[in-house]
């Protein structure tokens, strides 16, 4: 078998010969099979060293086999499961000397057994999760033993009758429910402890008060002996019982409003053929209360032979249920013999098992005046149908319930169809509209339906059958309503106005767009900054302006001609356009001046980003005409409302600081308002002294301790990056690492200090052997996570050139990273896992924290903010924080880290709460790596 492999110990000879399959489980050398005690020792971590050596003690001394499971990392740096079982050899063929020689000698297998701890794993947690399933029902779940007492309750019945559902184990059901509930149940109890299936129904005065309707099913548990307890089921339904009453009531009262608006109604029992009609149902057709009998057949033999086809289709349709109600309109003959139209509305309200109707209910309306206006309308319509015809207008008549259209052929043709072709519906109408003109159109629509407006006139596009997009201006009239005021009708007219639509776009295009580039022109960006300084007035948001101009254009345009020159503009225009955001406004002015409008600016660096994004974009080459052409871009900023409120103020300002920029060498931004300006140019010259800084390797890599808070010793170390300035001393990380992530400096000091890291973790493993599996931590930013590229891949083959396992690394990060959607962090995290790297999540308890996350993403350690360990004392809030993220870390398999521990008093706290690792100033500050050989010396 592949997971097993077998093994002997010679006691005399104090040796182990491995076979072949061990060798691989164990990932050793097949050659090297046969191995000394010391070389045992060597391979087997101490504590299970110590284990096997104790079992192999006994074995040989007192025949006893043993049996022991254990972890072990293997050389992939994969974490597996062993099973180990041992006999004593007692083979009975040999001598009597022989034996005595044999008899110290143990043999037995070793088993990969990791998938089946797996299995065991999920078993459980299955199990956990099915329990906590059952404590969210909404229903008393108990099992009742024969004595009547409770051996096992869910969370329910704590909030039913106020005890703890493990307090309730033991108890009697007449201590929990109250004597009167018991008694009222103690006859159902008895038929079910017999062995029968029980479930009845019934109102329960409970001893807490909560009196209640209930439904009961009590479920026997049976074995070969017997009945041995009861499973019981306990729901509320008095919601349910009080909505049965309700219904009760309203149905006599919909049935009393009917009657009092006019309408008759009708109650049928299709099985039996029972219809139960309304003394005013009967009254619309001049019947008095005994003339007609309550049976359906009455009003079906008196409906027009025309009309029943279509009654019955539709009765049947929503007895299919095809449609949401019954829904005709036909005749029926009066007592009187003269016809009314009648509109019969309807609903099924209860069904048999098989699902076919038990009772429906509805209304007659009598509708023959508005027929006869229907009538009379149609008349008029194909007069004024006619009229439009002879001014080349498209006609419409909707039916505005149904959605169906009649259309004039002239309509047809604007589209390139016939009539024939058409068959119009509102909903056909929809779908040919143009997308940015739906919504338009659809409220006009719906508010003139509404009497939101007076008028209903609105232009939109429509695909015609060629595929083209054809401008009408579309007007309508409602000409007809039912009794409640409802629009019935709607006719109107199509006007094809797409030669005065282009015309008018032509124009604007015109007025608006710059012809060469396309992009706004003056006019449309003074309009479009007006709306942005209104919308930054009332959203208090501050708004950017930047004046571009491109350095040495004219000697671009002297010397390679105009045309040439136009081209560059269209290419620079289209760079810009790639800097920007699609809210944001990039137009030219004239001549080689661009300008930019930035709204909702939320942080200044924002708007530094985007010109550094710009003169990046400009100083790259331009192919032009053959030519190579290097061009650059000088840049004025300024912010709205600090330098100024009024939009020619503003493009003032931002010339002034383009000239500025220009006159400070170009290839540049320059901000207008001083005290920006200043600012702006310390962030440009630390970024420009921590370049200088990578280059003559000023950084340097400290490294803080990281203590087992069980034994006190030093397992770990975080490596820190520190920067000695030249003129300035001392630079804090939190000065420099925010410049350094936005210019990508961020790279240069993560490969400084995982080198550095492999360096003296190389040296203090091979120094210290008792610290061979010493790790250190090294922060990641977000920015290096997300564009990683092949580095991390390049970390794990550096790694193993420097023979330290992936284990020997842990890669810090913070809670945010984990929102990224994309697979991105998860394929990282896997990428780290794979090489056996470990992952800790940084400052946990300060971002985004997530128990989804944590399950979601491979994570080994949740390291504790300093700002929950930093007020830490007996019985504080902040105490009670850090010990509950222990306790959720270690049920999630985490282990954690302190950070800031400074007090005696907060390591004893943190010790006493679990925590596994702590790092501080009570153990050491961040040293440098000299300093701290000598604290792993010590």
């Amino acid at each position: 078998m592949k997971n097993v492999g077998t093994w002997t110990w010679n006691e005399e000879a104090e040796e182990f010969v491995w076979s072949p399959q061990m060798c691989a489980i164990m990932g050793r050398d097949p050659s090297k099979a046969r191995l000394s005690k010391a070389e045992a020792k060597s391979f087997y971590p101490s504590d299970i060293w110590q284990q096997l050596q104790e079992a192999l003690r006994n074995t040989v001394r007192h025949g006893t086999p043993f049996e022991i499971e254990y972890q072990l990392t293997n050389a992939k740096g994969e974490v597996q499961w062993l099973q180990q079982r041992g006999i004593l050899n007692t083979d009975k063929q040999l001598s009597n000397a022989a034996a005595i020689k044999h008899a110290g000698t143990v043999r037995g297998i070793v088993e990969d057994i990791s998938t089946t701890k797996q299995i065991n794993q999920r078993f459980q947690n299955s199990n956990h999760d099915l329990m906590n399933l059952i404590d969210a029902l909404p229903v008393c779940i108990s099992y009742i033993d024969k004595e009547y007492r409770y051996q096992f309750a869910n969370k329910t019945y704590e909030r039913w009758f106020g005890y703890d559902k493990t307090d309730v184990i033991g108890l009697k059901v007449s201590v929990v429910v109250g004597e009167q509930a018991f008694e009222k149940s103690l006859p159902h109890l008895s038929r079910a402890l017999s062995g029968e299936f029980v479930s009845f129904e019934t109102y329960m005065k409970y001893v807490t008060g909560n009196d209640r309707w209930v439904t009961i099913e009590l479920y026997p548990d049976m074995d070969i002996d017997g009945v041995r307890g009861v499973y019981a089921f306990v729901q509320d339904i008095s919601q349910q019982k009080k909505s049965e009453e309700q219904y009760k009531q309203n149905e006599e009262l919909w049935k009393m409003a009917l009657e009092v608006s006019g309408d008759g109604v009708w109650d049928w029992y299709p099985q039996t053929g029972v219809e139960i009609l309304s003394p005013r149902l009967k009254e619309i057709y001049g019947y008095g209360g005994t003339d007609i009998n309550d049976l359906s057949e009455e009003l079906d033999k008196r409906t027009h032979p025309e009309d029943l086809a279509q009654m019955y289709a539709d009765r049947q349709a929503h007895f299919d249920g095809l449609t949401p109600i019954y829904l005709n309109e036909h005749r029926v003959q009066c007592k009187d013999g003269t016809w009314k139209w009648i509109l019969t509305r309807g609903t099924v309200i209860q069904r048999n098992a098989q699902g076919l109707p038990v009772r429906v209910i509805g209304t007659h309306t009598d509708i023959s005046e508005r027929k006869n206006a229907e009538t009379a309308l149609q008349e008029s319509a194909e007069r004024l149908r006619m009229a439009l015809l002879a001014n080349h207008q498209g006609l419409y008549d909707l039916n505005v319930q149904t959605g169906a259209t009649i259309v004039n052929e002239e309509y047809a043709n604007m589209l390139g169809y016939t009539v024939a072709e058409m068959n119009e519906t509102s909903n056909a109408w929809f779908a040919r509209l143009h997308p940015d003109d739906v919504d338009k159109a659809s409220t006009i629509y719906q508010d003139y339906l509404a009497g939101k407006i007076s008028e209903y006139r609105v232009e939109i596009r429509q695909k015609t059958r060629s595929g083209e997009w054809r401008w009408l201006q579309s007007i309508g009239t409602i000409v007809e309503r039912d009794q409640e005021g409802k629009p019935l009708r709607m006719v109107g007219t199509h006007l094809d106005i797409t030669e005065r639509k282009n015309a008018e776009a032509m124009i604007w295009q015109q007025a608006n767009i710059d012809t060469l580039t396309g992009l706004p022109n003056r006019r449309m960006f003074y309009d479009r900054l007006e709306q942005d300084i209104k919308k930054s007035k009332r959203n208090g948001r501050s708004l950017a302006v930047l004046f571009i101009d491109l350095d040495h254009f004219k000697e671009v345009n002297d010397t390679l001609g105009h045309s040439v020159g136009d081209i560059l503009l269209v290419e620079a225009a289209k760079r810009l356009l790639t800097c920007v955001r699609e809210s944001d406004t990039v137009a030219r002015l004239g001549g080689d001046e661009f300008t930019v409008s930035l709204p909702d600016q939320h942080n200044p660096e924002d708007v530094e980003q985007i010109a550094q994004s710009i003169i990046k974009k400009m100083s790259s080459s331009f192919q032009l005409a053959n030519e190579e052409v290097f061009l650059s871009a000088s840049i004025g900023i300024t912010l709205y409302p600090d330098d100024a409120v009024s939009l020619d103020d503003l493009l003032k300002n931002a010339d002034q600081a383009m000239y500025a920029a220009k006159n400070a060498g170009r290839n540049r931004f320059n901000y207008f308002t001083p005290s920006l300006q200043v600012a702006a140019l310390a962030r440009l010259r630390l970024g420009s002294d921590l370049r200088i800084a990578i280059a003559e390797q000023q950084l340097s890599v400290y490294f803080q301790p990281i203590i087992d808070l069980s034994t006190g010793i030093i397992q770990k170390a975080e490596a820190l990056i520190r920067w000695q300035h030249p003129q300035r001393g001392f630079i804090s990380p939190l000065e420099f690492i925010a410049i350094a992530e936005t210019s990508d400096l961020i790279f240069d000091i993560g490969e400084t200090v995982f080198k550095a890291s492999v360096r003296w973790l190389q040296r203090w493993r091979n120094l210290y052997p008792a610290q061979k599996n010493f790790q250190i931590s090294i922060n990641q930013s977000p920015v290096e996570f997300q564009r990683d590229g092949s580095r991390y891949a390049n970390w794990i083959n550096h790694l193993h050139e420097a023979e330290l396992p992936g284990q020997a690394i842990t890669i810090e990060i913070t809670e945010g990273l984990l929102l990224d959607a994309s697979t991105l962090v998860s394929d990282k995290l896997l990428q780290f896992r794979d090489a056996g790297m470990q992952v800790a999540l940084d400052d946990f308890g300060t971002g985004y924290s997530s128990l989804s996350y944590l399950k979601k993403f491979d994570i080994d350690y949740l390291k504790i903010d300093q700002s929950f360990v930093r007020n830490m004392t007996p019985g504080s809030s902040d105490s009670a924080l850090a010990e509950a993220i222990i306790v959720m870390a270690h049920k999630l398999g985490l282990k954690v880290i302190a950070e800031g521990v400074e007090t005696e008093e907060q390591r004893d706290l943190l010790k006493q709460a679990g925590c596994d690792f702590a790092q501080g100033y009570l153990f050491s500050r961040p040293i440098p790596p000299e300093d701290f050989e000598r604290l792993l010396a010590g």
